[in-house]
Formats: C-alpha cells, sequence, structure tokens
C-alpha cells in the first residue's frame, strides 16, 4: 500500500495517471488555472516540476491528488474501476479496527531544520490560486496537529492556512470543530496552543484529517486502520506533537488563542467566496519548519466541484455516515452516497430494502441523527433497494416516478450548518433547514408499481455472446 506521498507518486506513475510538467509554471494563477482546467477533463494527477520562486531554490508541486475515483481507488490500494460507494463500504470495514501510531526517534522529515532567523514560508511555492484571493494560502491539502491540554487527546484537522508574512499564516479555526475546541481551552489556561501543520505525506491521512470523526478519537489510529499498519511519526523539533516521521514538510508554532489578525478571502471548496474581504482570524507563529531532501509540495485547488476536496469529502462523509448508521443499527441499509458534486457535503443518498411500514422514514431520520448528517446536510434523499444509492441517473428515475411530493417531501426547519454554505446570507449561516425527498414505494401499498426488468437467463446469454457482436470484451 502507498505509505507516504513519494510511493503514493510512484504507484500513480506506474498506472499511467501521473503527468509531470517540465515546463516553468508560475505559481502566482497560472499553477492553479492549468490544474483546474486539467481537473475539469478529469485528466491525470500533476506535478510541475519547474516552478520558479524567485531566488529559491525550485520545488515540484503536486495538485490533484485525488480528485478522480480512480486515484482515491489507487490511495486505497483497491482496483481502480471501483466506484466511490465501494470504497466506503470498505473504509466501514477497516475502520472497525482502529491501529495506534508508533513513535520512531527520527526520520525523513528531519533532513531539513530551520528555526529563528531562518524560517521563511515564502521559500516554499505556495500557489496564489485565484484573482479574488487575499494572498497566498501555504495549507490546502494539510493536516493540522493540535493536543487537549486536560486529556492529551490528539487531533489531526483540515484548516486553511494564509500566508500573512515571512513567519506567520493565518488559519480558520470554524467553532465547534475540534481544533477550536483545543484552543478555547487554551485561553482558559492563558497559555499559548502549540500546534504543527503537516503538508505532503499519504494522501489518506488529508482524507482522514477532514472526516467527522467523534471528540477524543485519534485520526492517527484510523490512517493505521486504513493502512492496515500503523503510521510512524516522531517528536516535533519545536511543538511537543507527534509528526508523521515521512512526511515532506511540518510547520510548527504557536497559537495565541484570543491574538487576531486579518485574513482571506479565499475562494472554497463550494465554489463560493465565504465573505467579503478580509476577517480578523487566529494565526501561528512558525518557530520551526522540517523538510525532506527534494520535497514537494501539496496543494489542492479547491474552487467549485471536483476537486480533490470534494472527493476526499464525498469519500469520509459517506464512510463515516455509512459506519454511524450501522452502529444505530438501523436495517436494511444497501448503500450509502454523499456526491462529491454536493460538495461532498450537502446532500446524502441512502438505499434501503424495506422491511417494515415507515422503514424510509426511519433511514432518513436517522441520517440527520448522526455525527455526520447532523452538520450541514441539506437533503436528504432516500432510494429502494434496487437502486444504488451513487447511480445518479436512476436516483433521478425514483425521484421522478416514485416521489410524490405530498407524501415524500418535508422540510425541517432548523439544523447546524455550516458557515461556508452560500444559499445562506454571510451573516446567518449557524443554522439550516434541511429537505427529505422519500423516493421508496410505500412499503404498505398492497398494488405496487410493476417496474420493465429484463430476462436474467437472456442477460446471460447475450453477455456470454457479447465480443461476437462486435463490442469490445
Amino acid at each position: 500500500m502507498p505509505g507516504d506521498l513519494r510511493s503514493f507518486l510512484e504507484r500513480l506513475e506506474g498506472q499511467g495517471d501521473l503527468l509531470r510538467i517540465k515546463e516553468p509554471v508560475d505559481w502566482n494563477l497560472e499553477l492553479s488555472h492549468v490544474a483546474k482546467l486539467n481537473e475539469e477533463r478529469q485528466g491525470p494527477a500533476l506535478l510541475f516540476e519547474n516552478v520558479p520562486n524567485g531566488s529559491h531554490p525550485r520545488i515540484p508541486v503536486f495538485v490533484s491528488a485525488l480528485s478522480t475515483t480512480q486515484r482515491l481507488a489507487a490511495a486505497f490500494d483497491m482496483p481502480t474501476n471501483s466506484s466511490l460507494s465501494t470504497m466506503a463500504r470498505e473504509w466501514v470495514r477497516r475502520t472497525r479496527n482502529p491501529i495506534p501510531p508508533v513513535t520512531v526517534e527520527t526520520g525523513p522529515v528531519k533532513q531539513n531544520i530551520d528555526t529563528g532567523d531562518q524560517v521563511d514560508l515564502y521559500k516554499f511555492p505556495v500557489p496564489f490560486f485565484y484573482e479574488g484571493d487575499g494572498g497566498r494560502f501555504i495549507g490546502t491539502a494539510v493536516s493540522v496537529i493540535t493536543k487537549d491540554p486536560d486529556s492529551g487527546w490528539i487531533n489531526l484537522g483540515t484548516y486553511r492556512m494564509q500566508i500573512l508574512d515571512g513567519k506567520t499564516c493565518g488559519i480558520q479555526l470554524i467553532k465547534g470543530k475540534h481544533g477550536d475546541m483545543h484552543r478555547a481551552k487554551y485561553a482558559k489556561l492563558q497559555k499559548p496552543m502549540q500546534i504543527a501543520a503537516v503538508i505532503g505525506y499519504d494522501p489518506l491521512m488529508f482524507l482522514v484529517s477532514s472526516t467527522l470523526f467523534g471528540a477524543g478519537e485519534n485520526e492517527y489510529d484510523y490512517l493505521g486502520a486504513l493502512r492496515g499498519s500503523p503510521v510512524e511519526v516522531t517528536r516535533g523539533e519545536y511543538v511537543d506533537l507527534p509528526i508523521p516521521a515521512a512526511a515532506e514538510l511540518v510547520l510548527e508554532g504557536e497559537l495565541w488563542p484570543e491574538r487576531l489578525r486579518e485574513e482571506g478571502p479565499f475562494g472554497e471548496y463550494t465554489g463560493y467566496y465565504s465573505g467579503k474581504g478580509t476577517v480578523p482570524r487566529h494565526y501561528i507563529d512558525v518557530k520551526a519548519v522540517s523538510y525532506r531532501n527534494d520535497m514537494i509540495f501539496h496543494a489542492t485547488t479547491v474552487g467549485r466541484p471536483v476537486t480533490d476536496t470534494h472527493m476526499i469529502q464525498s469519500m469520509n462523509r459517506t464512510g463515516t455516515l455509512w459506519s454511524q448508521l450501522e452502529a444505530m443499527r438501523v436495517p436494511g441499509i444497501q448503500s450509502v452516497y454523499i456526491p462529491p458534486e454536493s460538495c461532498g457535503r450537502f446532500m446524502a443518498i441512502v438505499s434501503v430494502k424495506q422491511m417494515y411500514p415507515g422503514h424510509s422514514s426511519h433511514v432518513a431520520d436517522a441520517v440527520l441523527g448522526t455525527t455526520t448528517g447532523s452538520y450541514g446536510v441539506k437533503v436528504v434523499v432516500v432510494v429502494d433497494d434496487d437502486i444504488p444509492a451513487d447511480d445518479m441517473g436512476r436516483v433521478l428515475w425514483a425521484m421522478s416516478t416514485r416521489m410524490a411530493p405530498a407524501r415524500g417531501a418535508q422540510i425541517i426547519n432548523r439544523g447546524r450548518s455550516t458557515p461556508l454554505d452560500p444559499s445562506l446570507p454571510i451573516e446567518s449561516r449557524d443554522i439550516t433547514g434541511r429537505l427529505i425527498l422519500d423516493c421508496c414505494i410505500p412499503y404498505e401499498w398492497n398494488e405496487k408499481p410493476v417496474d420493465i426488468k429484463l430476462n436474467d437467463a437472456v442477460v446471460e446469454k447475450v453477455l456470454a455472446k457479447w465480443g461476437q457482436y462486435g463490442f469490445p470484451t
């Protein structure tokens, strides 16, 4: 299995899904635009090998790591034709048995260490993504490590980070997220919070750090479970936090809980800006920077779907929603899907084999009762078991032919929202409405619509002769 960024790149290159760009590409807008246009064509992952950066050495920039299901499957070490829902099913299976990390004395990430006056964030070819952005964002494909001062609980979260100057970067700690819960505890202690930002490692680390695990759970344990082996970590150079020993780049520093600086705006994964102008946000005083020889800078374009941000949010939210429905003992679940086109957040689809009257309503209510479904989900679609949740063509068919709005549509007025939801006014994004669309044929109907089916025996005969008809086998 891929264990760090470099082994993942080797795998992509081996399957012909990595393009090395040797032409000089400007970090200022050009790089992001090449990447975005390539992503819209579902092109390969890109490694920009020639990114001029003033007098600094040229460092390769890697983007679009997981922007297709094929590359997401490669990261999971699964067949590249695996569907996202199939990968989510495997996520559920693997994460039943978390594997804690193991501590090692050192690792490749310690090959270079900058401290004090040596720290210069502009040393790295951080892209300027979109014209409306407030600056260069060093943390997009990033995993931020913090520690609870009371219990010692280690959390990995993904929060955007903007370079404010050569030794400082802003960070968006959203209310209620675990990193902000840690920050609030340090505020009561009137102490700075140690923080480490990992840029460039196993791509599944980016996936787990953006996942809605429960408070007190360590994302390293789930990364180990997904990989089938423990993550090797080593102590930071400045911070007393575990960092991946084979990471490409780690920024270490401290965050004073109540100190703010102007940050933003930033083109978010919703495809919109989250506000107008700059906003006072927390920031990190970077005290040490550790990085590998011949390091690779990892970034994601964010912006409108579909990028690797949307793919991983679709993947991890589908997986956690499925796990949580299983933990709630909801029967009959056949498949689950949170589409990347919904920003990997706003819509959840569940296929269920109905066993009793009201079963489909039970499923819809359960979705909104999970940790995953309670935050940001605005639309829940429930379909019968003959329709895979990730077959959007057939889901639309069910919405059109099986849902009667008076029976199947419910509006729930209040639910927890995300501050990045562009459908809500900027000043009123704490609460959102929700829509349930029950697209199932009611279980209790004595006479149900009869759908047209192919004959199984004839299908088998036709497929056996498929090549004889002239089709590719």
